[in-house]
């Protein structure tokens, strides 16, 4: 029986590769595995690749793996692909610095290290330091600083470890003024930060995985512990579990001033998108948390920061675009105060330094800072170079001034000083882009409308001069969920693109957070189809305006956006000349059933739930595959450290697409090792970007040409 299935599913697997040949596709076993939902029927024949460390699996790894590289090797012009994308990202990169305790943070990338290295000094003026580089930490330069704390007197460091790209972490504690790493070593946090509080900091980690299981099993019972520095973990203290709800999420914080600890609870496993905050006062003996919002409902709550025994908490609770209160524990909600009222425009985040509060509003996708006093008080707007996005303002109650970035697709992140003062901004750090020159390229938003009539923002990047004629390579790109913003940001890699005529086309579909809640909401559950719409509209009315055609069409998403590029390719592959499909949530009915999986029910919905079923079994990309249709020619990416969305979502995918869709374009997977979600290092970026870029010169019909002078 096994060696009839295996001569099946190598039938009519043959189709063209770059060089003209015909590719042979590594034969993928079929089961009768068969799965019962609400009394439907639903075949899952390549169950037996979710077992990523499988040695069946790994064999059907490697020849995919060989199949690919055999398949881009060919691809002419490859080497100046990447010899122009290490020229273009071979600048310096800096985050914008913050302080503590009269020391200045930051972290630099000279160029193409692998990990950017974070340094110290004292004050504006000081000489910079290595505090930690990341990149001694591993031979191949995989291990990530993931996150990191500085104590509130300056005194240590804690930070985080991720290695091979893995989502999971493990913490060690520095001393800031001899560099020395001390011997504090946690293992199996996730999805956490350390909130310092006097000699130790506030953490969440997991129970440790079954051997073997790290990287596939689901994240339950995550639990938050207290460590002091000097103290093995075995000792930390326990200081928040739930027993009766182990598919809840738990984030702590602390106050500036130290004097609360803050935790926010939320149950995306029950279908909720908002949160419940709780909060402990550390100068008292009662540990016990007490409510500020006592249940999990779709409200989102986040606290700012504390004035007295009270709490500035952003919330969008009756504001879908977001109001700042004044929370008041003693009292019920409805007394407490609105100090900024929901606007128009919706907020992005909030951040408190100086005695401000810095709010940062979305006006059409595009970022617009506003200053307020404590108590609400309009003082001024931040002048900003242009439409595009700002992050940081992160700073003390006693700073005089804040750093931010700022960028958009045709400005490089910039780093400026505001002096809170003065109010006025100046530049702190400009990079340098060898090549560079922004005078030969535009960008504009443009205003399209989707199936229902919903108007929906793009933006457009392209070499000036273009011609409306059809002709254009185009590279399309979305995301579309989890209220997550889709901003207009510099990428010099995509230089490499746009040199060679392509436009670049960004659309911000519903499912995101570009217009608030609501914006959200009209994408998530029983409206996800509004995303798909969103995104075909905007192909479709790409090639109406003539800034490209079907044959020039490519599109680009990741993880919610991988799920994006299998849904509308199964509904259009007419529409479009090739896709890009990295770490896609590609099994919309098995997905809850991994890591942290079951936290995306909230913007999914469930297979469980019989409704949900219906709408998730309608357009789950691995369950909507037409049988011998021609599809536009499919890359998809994932890795072996992927422990979110894990690589059996693609190994699936793509089995099941290699067997039963036309052999008229090609459907390769590319699996990277020692990396996860997203590439690990440098290294990984350029490769995993000299593959795309490659694949998309191939199937849209370009050689690539970098003049001598940009080289």
């Amino acid at each position: 029986m096994k060696a009839v299935q295996v001569a099946a599913a190598t039938l009519g697997l043959a189709t063209v590769s770059a060089a003209g040949q015909p590719l042979t596709y590594p034969p993928a076993r079929k089961t009768q595995q068969v799965d019962i939902y609400h009394g439907v029927r639903v075949a899952d024949p390549y169950r037996w690749l979710e077992d990523d460390r499988s040695t069946e699996t790994g064999r059907w790894v490697k020849a995919e793996n060989q199949l690919t590289a055999a398949y881009l090797a060919k691809i002419p012009n490859r080497h100046q692909v990447r010899a122009r994308l290490e020229l273009l990202y071979n600048y310096a990169k800096y985050s914008p610095p913050f302080r503590r305790a009269g020391l200045l943070f930051y972290r630099k990338n000279s160029g193409l290290q692998n990990q950017s290295v974070l340094y110290v000094q004292k004050g504006l003026s000081g000489v910079p330091r290595v505090l930690l580089d990341p990149n001694t930490l591993s031979r191949d330069g995989t291990s990530q600083l993931a996150t990191y704390s500085v104590s509130k007197d300056g005194k240590y460091l804690g930070y985080t470890v991720s290695t091979g790209g893995s989502d999971w972490q493990e913490a060690h504690v520095i001393e800031i003024a001899t560099g020395k790493v001390l011997a504090d070593h946690l293992k199996w946090l996730k999805f956490t930060d350390l909130s310092w509080a006097g000699d130790g900091f506030f953490y969440a980690r997991f129970p440790t995985p079954q051997p073997g299981r790290e990287l596939l099993s689901k994240n339950e019972s995550q639990a938050i512990y207290f460590h002091r520095v000097g103290t093995p973990q075995s000792q930390d203290e326990l200081v928040y579990q739930d027993k009766q709800h182990p598919a809840r999420l738990f984030y702590i914080a602390t106050t500036e001033d130290e004097r609360f600890a803050v935790l926010t609870v939320e149950d995306p496993n029950e279908g909720k998108t908002g949160n419940a905050l709780f909060y402990r006062d550390l100068t008292k003996n009662n540990k016990k948390f007490r409510p500020i919002v006592a249940s999990v409902t779709d409200d989102q709550y986040a606290v700012v920061d504390n004035l007295g025994d009270k709490f500035l908490v952003l919330t969008n609770w009756k504001a879908p675009n977001k109001r700042l209160l004044l929370c008041d524990p003693a009292v019920a909600a409805a007394k407490w105060k609105v100090v900024i009222p929901e606007k128009m425009n919706s907020i992005d985040s909030m951040a408190q330094a100086g005695g401000k509060l810095f709010a940062n509003y979305l006006e059409d996708v595009a970022t617009h800072v506003y200053v307020y006093s404590l108590d609400g008080k309009l003082e001024n707007e931040i002048t900003l170079p242009g439409p595009g996005s700002a992050t940081g303002f992160v700073g003390e109650r006693g700073d005089t001034s804040v750093f931010y970035s700022f960028s958009s697709p045709n400005i490089p992140p910039t780093i400026y000083r505001y002096e809170i003062a003065t109010r006025r901004s100046g530049t702190f750090r400009a990079p340098a882009i060898p090549g560079f020159d922004p005078d030969r390229f535009e960008t504009k938003q443009v205003f399209y409308k989707s199936k229902d009539g919903t108007r929906i923002p793009m933006f457009l990047t392209y070499r000036k001069g273009l011609a409306l004629d059809g002709s254009n390579p185009t590279l399309l790109y979305a995301y579309g969920g989890f209220d997550l913003i889709t901003a207009p940001v510099f990428s010099a890699l995509r230089l490499a693109l746009l040199e060679q005529g392509f436009v670049y086309a960004s659309a911000n579909i519903r499912g995101g957070g570009e217009y608030g809640e609501k914006w959200h909401q009209a994408g998530t559950k029983l409206r996800k189809q509004s995303v798909f719409d969103d995104f075909i509209a905007a192909a479709e009315w790409l090639i109406a305006q003539k800034y490209t055609s079907c044959e020039k069409l490519a599109i680009q998403g990741a993880s919610n956006g991988g799920l994006l590029m299998g849904a509308v390719i199964n509904q259009r592959p007419d529409l479009f000349r090739a896709a890009i499909v990295q770490a896609g949530v590609l099994d919309m009915l098995r997905f809850q059933k991994f890591t942290i999986g079951a936290g995306w029910i909230s913007d999914y919905g469930s297979s469980d739930n019989a409704e949900q079923f219906k709408a998730l079994y309608a357009y789950s990309p691995l369950h909507n595959i037409r049988r011998g249709v021609k599809y536009p020619a499919v890359l998809i990416t994932t890795a072996d450290h992927d422990d979110r969305v894990v690589p059996g979502h693609s190994f699936k995918y793509a089995a099941a697409m290699q067997a039963q869709v036309s052999r008229a374009n090609p459907v390769l997977i590319r699996i990277d090792t020692n990396s996860g979600h997203g590439p690990s290092s440098t290294t990984k970026v350029l490769e995993q970007t000299e593959d795309i870029y490659s694949f998309l010169f191939c199937n849209l019909g370009i050689t690539p040409h970098f003049a001598a002078s940009r080289r």
